[in-house]
């Protein structure tokens, strides 16, 4: 981390990161408004009162904005960690099984990535409900794909190592070689992948909110904001410029971490995310 830091492009992702990070702890105290309040106050201009002004609804586009990124977060970290942590271990699991479980999962692999996002994530959500908990399995498992690949190679190449072949000869069982010899020999490589995947996360749930099949109204949120605001683009333009632009800091800020990491890790083929 510290020799992460020193690259000045990941020390400028970071800052961008923790500043997103802290205001979105901090929105309950530093919102002026509550995020669905009906302000009687449609289309206000930036003031004053209404710093960004008020949607179309009369809401107030800066409290929205400050809770908007607490969704953003939850649902792009907690996504990122799922993919993570079900990749790796379905990965791990097939580097160290390989033959027909191997086959089953690259072949399960393929078949979700051969199936269009937008379809996938419009199946599940149709199936289970258009929530953020859904929303959050549905993100996981599309990014989960990559790590899979990712883990699953890494795995291969840990399984020729001595201490895994002697923790095989002392009788191990293969759920703890995985979790104990496999798994923290790639937690360099899985904070890198958590990085990219959460990136891309929020990429996609801002994606799917502005097409309708991400976080349902009235529930703040920078894609729906995006959404709601572009009838309004010529006449209230900071209504839709201020959450691209939260949305592009972050996702900016998350690359740059991610790349600094993997760069001071030795890591640059993790770059890029791996599909």
């Amino acid at each position: 981390m510290r020799a992460a830091l020193r690259r000045p492009a990941a020390l400028l992702g970071g800052l961008l990161v923790v500043v997103h990070l802290v205001v979105a702890i901090a929105a309950p105290w530093i919102a002026p408004f509550a995020p669905t309040s009906l302000l009687d106050a449609p289309l206000e201009p930036p003031g004053a009162t209404y710093w960004l002004g008020t949607d179309d609804l009369g809401r107030d586009a800066f409290s929205r904005l400050l809770w908007g990124g607490r969704v953003a977060m939850l649902v792009a970290f907690a996504a990122g960690a799922v993919a993570v942590l079900g990749g790796a271990l379905l990965g791990l699991a097939a580097a160290y099984r390989r033959g027909g479980f191997d086959d089953v999962v690259m072949r399960l692999v393929e078949m979700k990535l051969a199936v269009p996002t937008i379809l996938f994530v419009a199946i599940f959500v149709t199936g289970f409900g258009q929530s953020v908990p859904v929303l959050i399995v549905a993100v996981g498992i599309i990014q989960m794909m990559g790590v899979v690949r990712t883990s699953r190679a890494a795995g291969i190449v840990l399984m020729e190592q001595g201490y895994v072949r002697a923790a095989q000869l002392n009788g191990e069982s293969g759920l703890i070689i995985i979790l104990r010899e496999l798994l923290p020999n790639v937690a360099d490589l899985l904070a890198v992948e958590f990085a990219l995947r959460a990136s891309s996360a929020l990429l996609l749930v801002s994606a799917l909110s502005f097409l309708g099949l991400g976080i349902s109204p009235p529930t703040p949120d920078w894609g729906l904001m995006v959404e709601d605001g572009m009838a309004l683009l010529e006449s209230e333009p900071a209504l839709v410029l201020a959450p691209a632009l939260c949305i592009s800091t972050l996702v900016l800020g998350m690359n740059l971490a991610a790349e600094g990491l993997a760069d001071a890790l030795g890591l640059d083929a993790a770059r890029g995310g791996g599909g």
